[in-house]
């Protein structure tokens, strides 16, 4: 555990440190989109962040290569140099896009071709643990085909959510700590040798979202763009491959007592047996309702608009900050309720809690106006916004019914057909997101003429 630590570590800090220099060369560059209509945010925002997680990775597995028990991963398997290769082109892909713009249908192209590199190097899907059945076998281009849709799915997925300021890499991140923590027991806890490049692909992946967050949290100093939206899908989608299909239920009969119950006890990670439903739930249900509502509306499934979860949670009331934390919380409950009920099935208090958790959810949902306060002594440990001062709160209640007026008379030019006029929205400080401070700027316009995702 120890050895992981370090390397999840080490990996944080290349990722922290190296962002800041990325952000200055990402505003050198001209890497700093406008503000379009489908965004969130108020400034020009430079991207290229994925940048710095990427060399975050390469660090994270070098120091990797040199730990006594780590580095039988690389002697042992071939998977890890698969994941370097997939990462290194789609992270090539990512900047290319961030700059300058690539076709739905080319980076599709893009992310097929870097699932298929890390096939050819042998991370692929060599059977599927059927609950009730056991081990089924499936032909090698069944299993290559089923483990590029799966990544391809995975990217596009964690790309959909990327939304908010902290949002997608604060997902992923609560994803790939409890996947760590089942591949850890299946390593440690059943002595499976083959779920270990798993484990540390999820380390990797925490430290690359922990290093991240800080520059990227509401309001972000930059963002992460497709470099890394799809890089951190690409790193989820490896360790899912890892375990989902090259773990032998075999070997964990001997602690379970036959294989079917072997089987049964690793359903958590196998539910849907394709797709990792528990790992990324909520992307992938984002991105299952993105594609059936824009080919409804006859667009393209690749269209932009903003119909997105966390675009509808700003919509009911929810301010940026809270929206965020309620898809950290639902993550949080679907990742880590999964681990909970495969090391017990069999516990109703797990399903008890599981069900409370949700409960506590909708009712955070249906209160998008209260805002807490905390008492006077603590008041030094939380943000001003939660706050008892009257100066203080008056000032953050101002700025909040600004953006209520403004996203009320964004509605009403939107039923009327002016959907080209923008109303202004309140702006507490100019400038800290972006490299310029370009004053107030409006913040919702009509989604069916969005332009190509973040």
């Amino acid at each position: 555990m120890r050895e992981y630590l370090l390397t999840l570590c080490v990996t944080a800090a290349v990722t922290y440190l190296l962002t800041g220099p990325v952000r200055k060369f990402a505003i050198v560059a001209g890497v700093v989109p406008k503000v379009r209509a489908r965004d969130v945010h108020r400034e020009p925002t430079p991207r290229l962040g994925g940048v710095a997680m990427f060399f975050g990775m390469c660090a994270g597995l070098l120091v990797a290569d040199h730990l006594t028990n780590l580095s039988v991963v690389f002697d042992s398997s071939s998977e890890p140099r698969a994941l370097l290769s997939g990462a290194a082109l789609i992270w090539l892909l990512g900047v290319l896009d961030d700059k300058f713009g690539v076709d739905a249908l080319i980076k599709l192209g893009g992310q097929m071709i870097a699932a298929g590199v890390m096939v050819m190097q042998g991370l692929t899907i060599l059977w599927l643990p059927v609950p009730g059945v056991g081990s089924v076998s499936i032909t090698p281009w069944q299993g290559n085909l089923l483990t590029v849709a799966l990544i391809v799915i995975t990217i596009n997925a964690v790309n959909f959510v990327d939304g908010l300021d902290g949002l997608a890499a604060g997902m992923v991140c609560i994803a790939a700590g409890a996947f760590f923590l089942y591949a850890y027991r299946l390593w440690y806890g059943y002595g499976i040798e083959a779920a270990a490049p798993g484990t540390l692909f999820s380390a990797l992946l925490i430290g690359m979202c922990l290093g991240f967050l800080p520059h990227n949290m509401h309001p972000a100093r930059i963002f992460m763009g497709d470099t890394g939206s799809m890089l951190i899908g690409l790193v989820l989608a490896a360790g899912t491959v890892s375990i989902t299909g090259q773990v032998d239920p075999d070997r964990l009969a001997f602690s379970a007592g036959s294989e079917r119950s072997a089987v049964h006890a690793m359903v958590p990670v196998y539910m849907p047996i394709i797709l990792p439903l528990t790992i990324i739930a909520i992307p992938l249900a984002d991105l299952v309702l993105a594609i059936v509502r824009r080919t409804w509306n006859g667009q393209s499934p690749f269209a932009a608009d903003r119909g997105h979860l966390h675009h509808r949670l700003l919509e009911v009331g929810h301010s940026h900050s809270r929206a965020v934390l309620i898809m950290y919380f639902w993550s949080a409950v679907i990742a880590f309720g999964a681990l909970a009920f495969s090391v017990n099935a069999a516990s109703m208090w797990i399903v008890l809690g599981i069900m409370g958790l949700s409960a506590v959810g909708l009712v955070l949902l249906l209160l998008p106006r209260f805002t807490p306060r905390t008492p006077r002594w603590a008041e030094s440990f939380v943000p001003p916004r939660y706050r008892r001062s009257k100066v203080i709160a008056a000032s953050y209640e101002a700025e909040e019914a600004g953006s209520a007026v403004a996203y009320e008379a964004g509605v009403l030019a939107e039923e009327d057909g002016a959907q080209e006029h923008r109303s202004p929205v309140a702006v507490g400080v100019s400038g800290v997101n972006g490299a310029t401070a370009i004053g107030a700027r409006s913040r919702f316009l009509d989604r069916g003429k969005a332009e190509s995702s973040r």
